[in-house]
């Protein structure tokens, strides 16, 4: 099995949509995406992904089916840097690199900033959602592995966004999403391509080959986004 995880194009977060260069990307992702065979389409409730998705489906004559989990994995936290509560991705390297648990899969929820929010419960809530999907499609989660009940060479496609996308990736990797979340970054409208890889029969992992990839925006001169990174230096006049 393939999964295409769509981050959505540029957003108009005031109106929960696309800006101008946001729609641009959607349909430079739609004549990409229309070439590949899809077998299913999964999108977030969220107005971004829902247009982003829009040009796609359009394009190839098809619906999709939208799950509530995947909704943006937005849950304000305040931490000790700040007065204000911020998303788990957008603590500052300094801060969250204190604290050891943040790199152990098993331990990450356990700072206190989490916990006073119930990070874990609604971390557990998406990635069983994900499993309760991907057993659907013939794969059931088996500790750390998959039993291939059903394997097969479907494609399914998922429209969400950046901080979900990093938790199903720390779940069919089995480590932090602090290490997703802060150490990788997907532009809007980029395309993150996992396949299953069944070595032992009946047993499957999953593997990314490639992440965060933009090369449908490249093909049309379209300089990606900057939304969902930070300043090269510290002196530049993007955000920090």
């Amino acid at each position: 099995m393939r999964i295409l995880v769509v981050r959505h194009c540029e957003p108009d977060y005031a109106h929960d949509s696309l800006t101008e260069k946001g729609w641009r990307e959607a349909e430079y992702l739609a004549e990409r995406l229309a070439k590949e065979k899809i077998d299913y389409f999964y999108v977030s409730p969220m107005g971004r992904a829902q247009a982003t998705a829009s040009c796609t489906l359009k394009k190839m004559n098809r619906q999709a089916v939208t799950l509530d989990w995947l909704k943006e994995f937005h849950i304000p936290v305040v931490h000790t840097d700040e007065t204000e509560p911020t998303r788990p991705w957008d603590w500052r390297p300094a801060v969250w690199t204190q604290d050891e648990r943040f790199f152990d899969k098993d331990h990450w929820t356990e700072n206190p900033a989490f916990e006073a929010v119930d990070l874990k419960a609604k971390y557990d809530h998406v990635v069983s959602s994900f499993d309760e999907l991907l057993a659907k499609h013939g794969y059931q989660r088996n500790g750390y592995l998959y039993d291939a009940v059903a394997s097969n060479h479907d494609t399914i496609a998922l429209f969400c966004h950046f901080g979900l996308e990093c938790v199903l990736l720390s779940h069919l990797l089995n480590v932090s999403p602090m290490i997703i979340w802060h150490g990788f970054c997907a532009a809007p409208s980029s395309v993150t391509t996992i396949y299953t890889e069944e070595r032992v029969k009946g047993t499957a992992s999953f593997r990314i080959s490639s992440f965060g990839d933009v090369s449908h925006l490249y093909a049309k001169g379209e300089k990606p986004s900057f939304m969902a990174r930070y300043c090269e230096c510290y002196e530049d006049p993007e955000i920090h």
